[in-house]
């Protein structure tokens, strides 16, 4: 029940949840004149797809999707659910003026 909580909350707030990291042993051997790099099939990449990959300091590479769809706003999920706004009249935009936090000066400083 927790966990189906929490992927919620990081479902609004994606940034917050920390990563989910997996640990392989992969093996390079040779193919042709390159090196190719032998992937787990169990991370759901299909052969012939294309994929950014960035290294960091020469040591650190990692791997992005650049086909993964955006994430979407749910506009259905959210219709109807606040029935007690009313729409703004007019007079509801109009402000009294109010004097400024800070008095603007003629613009020349007298302070030398």
């Amino acid at each position: 029940m927790r966990e189906q909580v929490l992927d919620r909350l990081w479902g609004s707030a994606p940034w917050m949840k920390l990563p989910d990291k997996q640990r392989f042993r992969v093996k390079i051997f040779k193919s042709g004149n390159s090196l190719a790099l032998r992937l787990p099939a169990s991370l759901g990449l299909r052969a012939g797809m294309e994929v950014d990959m960035d290294v960091q300091d020469g040591q650190y590479f990692s791997f992005s999707n650049p086909d993964q769809p955006k994430r979407k706003f749910n506009v259905a999920k959210v219709c109807g659910s606040a029935t007690d706004l009313q729409p703004l009249v007019d007079d509801d935009r109009l402000f009294e003026e109010r004097p400024l936090a800070c008095p603007k000066g003629d613009g020349s400083d007298d302070a030398a």
